[in-house]
């Protein structure tokens, strides 16, 4: 099997699995316990916290422990969002790709009064830093920007938008779940005050994330009924999760550089082999996007019979995100950058691990060659083209 969907989730480090197991089995107290199995417990917390906040160049009091990215993502833009109602100002700026964490979250702020402005993210899917200055008004409290999409994986202009709100006094908050450990990340340099991860997109355990808030920024609880996490987050902390993600994240920021530069020869080997498919195009920026991360459009198919097909092949890859699987509308990050609805359906996203071969990769790109030839010879929508009765969009 030849697994091609990180962007999905990851398989678990041995580092993070021994660390997440032994604390199981031998440090398993309730941290806020004044008894020393809690005080130990105690222990391992604070120092998970002082690990994470050193990967992202953050205070140990900056990073609060939450379930995941979603968590992290509402409880960062409600926040924003609850400080400048308190200044009079209501008005957002996002993108118009961003993870449903995050416009979902926007679109409930809208019923409660607050002006959302998205920005075009074009062509190449990248948020201009111009574009985005122009449209913050003496009433943004906010602007939040996806680090990098999780679908087509460009990286954004982070440190300039940063940059930019720095300097108009409005809070930055950016959803980095796909980005952090796998691209260098540090809130000081990047001028981030919010910033939402998660463990299992870099070889952690699922259910378990954080978010960084820059000090001076008042975070409002999502989750009431104890002290825990300085009062903002109740709930008896993850111990064993935080501390495999703690684990997880340094073993990734450790080896990133080597493994971004490994990735990024596997990715563009794997695009350049899925160009030789006529009528096809890669969606997003060629350079400016994660180290593992190829999405491209087929046109003539549909990409549900191209992943089950792939699947009987050993190949697991995703035509999108995650978290919208289900859904048979075409992916709104695609639409977002242009992809009309016929071709956006024929989307691929293949995202690579650290750990997969040269020969892994020709063999995916074979694969994707023979499958979408097969879909196409008995598509209608292929005949149509082929036969000049409907123009060809790629």
């Amino acid at each position: 099997m030849i697994y091609a969907d990180n962007a999905a989730t990851t398989k678990m480090s041995p580092r993070a699995i021994e660390t997440m197991v032994s604390l199981m089995n031998e440090t398993f107290g309730n941290p806020s316990s004044l008894y020393t199995i809690g005080q130990r417990a105690k222990e391992v917390l604070e120092q998970a916290r002082k690990d994470v906040a050193e990967v992202i160049g953050a205070d140990p009091k900056e990073i609060l422990f939450t379930s995941g990215g979603s968590e992290a993502d509402n409880q960062a833009i409600i926040s924003a969002a609850k400080i400048g109602a308190r200044k009079g100002k209501k008005h957002i700026i996002s993108s118009a790709f961003e993870h449903h964490a995050v416009l979902h979250t926007l679109e409930k702020l809208k019923k409660e009064g607050y002006d959302v402005t998205l920005l075009d993210v074009h062509e190449d899917g990248l948020v201009r830093p111009e574009e985005l200055e122009a449209a913050i008004r003496e009433d943004t409290c906010l602007v939040t920007i996806m680090y990098a999409n999780n679908e087509i994986g460009t990286i954004q202009p982070i440190r300039e938008i940063g940059a930019i709100c720095r300097k108009h006094g409005v809070l930055f908050h950016t959803d980095a779940v796909q980005a952090i450990a796998h691209v260098p990340v540090n809130v000081a340099d990047d001028n981030i005050d919010l910033l939402s991860s998660s463990a299992h997109k870099f070889h952690g355990p699922k259910g378990v994330g954080f978010l960084y808030a820059k000090k001076g920024v008042l975070l409002s609880n999502l989750i009431e009924g104890g002290a825990q996490e300085r009062g903002k987050r109740a709930g008896t902390e993850n111990v064993p999760g935080i501390a495999a993600m703690a684990a997880a994240l340094k073993e990734a920021a450790e080896h990133l550089e080597e493994n971004s530069e490994k990735l990024k020869k596997r990715r563009d080997q794997l695009i350049a082999g899925l160009r030789e498919i006529p009528h096809s195009a890669l969606n997003g920026h060629e350079t400016k996007r994660l180290p593992g991360n190829v999405n491209f459009c087929f046109e003539g198919i549909e990409g549900e019979s191209l992943l089950l097909l792939l699947d009987d092949k050993g190949i697991s890859a995703s035509s999108g995100s995650a978290c919208t699987s289900g859904s048979l509308d075409p992916s709104h990050v695609l639409l977002a950058i242009g992809r009309v609805h016929d071709v956006a359906h024929g989307s691929l996203r293949l995202t690579l691990g650290e750990d997969v071969t040269e020969e892994q990769v020709d063999e995916i790109i074979q694969s994707v060659k023979e499958v979408v030839e097969y879909l196409r010879s008995f598509s209608p929508i292929w005949r149509d083209l082929m036969a000049g009765k409907k123009p060809f969009i790629l």
